[in-house]
């Protein structure tokens, strides 16, 4: 699991009546941001464990009253991820607070983050963001916020992560407390932890080749249609075949149209090649389209245009 940047703390002058006005990112906190992650992991195993917050700590955080709400990752739509180094993901959300919590303090930090497995405290994954999120205040006690997850696929997902995630917010507020002092008082340091926000999907980005021979061709002829169906495999980076049997469809556009018709299915075999045969009839474009799967994004060729003569 990744040890990186996760946020930086919300700071700038707080004008209320500016509703519009965003909440600016502080660079000045003494807390580093790796530290500030590995805080918030141990207070999440706390929150698990229900315990004290480490055995060679003094007492635990307190329940700092604030709260998530309305989070959108990726717009709603599932997260097509191919090779990339970085793919970087929008989330929306609104916080809520009692009206004690200064969110222009730069000892306060949150976000949002996505997890699967185990616990919250202790995911077989979990995948947040490099920069911290932008605020709006929308009344006295809260605030709309864009925010991001990015992902590093070489370094960070394995093709088991190509499932349901869910959603969970954290915000940890130090009040002056340096959590890398050995006499650290746990206490003093308000903790808000929500574990199940909703859910997102990962899906391995796909894509399909295709090619029309032979070019041109005679009216009446046999056209052989061909093609490869491939997907991101994230344990090898590499883009690698699907399985036989996928289905997929070919399609075909008139000359001078604008619109693809279906005409016929055609399933992929070992390697995720496909090859089908059709009767030349017009000159147009063919292509195949594939719909995707549960784990695998759907994906569409571009089109081989063939002159029939």
């Amino acid at each position: 699991m990744r040890i990186r940047a996760t946020v930086a703390a919300v700071s700038g002058a707080l004008v209320l009546s500016a509703v519009a006005a965003p909440l600016a990112q502080a660079d000045g906190s003494s807390h580093s941001p790796d530290d500030v992650r590995q805080s918030v992991q141990a207070a999440k195993q706390a929150a698990d464990a229900r315990s004290t917050f480490a055995a060679a700590d003094t007492g635990t955080p307190y329940e700092l009253p604030f709260a998530f709400s309305n989070v959108k990752v990726n717009n709603g739509k599932p997260i097509v991820v191919g090779l990339q180094d970085r793919k970087t993901v929008p989330v929306t959300y609104t916080v809520t607070h009692d009206g004690t919590v200064d969110l222009s303090d730069p000892e306060l930090f949150f976000d949002v983050d996505i997890w699967r497995g185990g616990s919250y405290g202790d995911p077989v994954n979990n995948l947040w963001g490099e920069e911290g999120p932008d605020c709006w205040a929308t009344s006295g006690t809260t605030f709309d916020c864009k925010g991001q997850i990015d992902i590093f696929p070489k370094d960070e997902l394995s093709n088991a992560d190509a499932t349901t995630w869910k959603i969970g917010g954290w915000a940890i507020d130090y009040n002056g407390e340096d959590t890398n002092s050995p006499d650290v008082n746990w206490d003093n340091v308000g903790f808000a932890v929500q574990d199940s926000l909703g859910t997102t999907k990962l899906k391995r980005r796909s894509a399909v080749t295709v090619n029309a021979s032979p070019e041109p061709v005679k009216k009446g002829k046999t056209l052989t249609v061909t093609g490869k169906l491939k997907r991101a495999n994230w344990d090898t980076n590499t883009y690698t075949g699907l399985p036989s049997g996928q289905s997929v469809t070919l399609q075909f556009r008139k000359k001078g149209s604008t619109t693809y018709t279906n005409v016929k299915g055609v399933k992929t075999a070992s390697g995720g090649y496909l090859k089908t045969t059709v009767t030349a009839s017009t000159d147009g474009y063919w292509r195949f389209k594939y719909a995707g799967i549960s784990n695998t994004a759907s994906s569409t060729a571009a089109g081989d245009y063939v002159d029939v003569q």
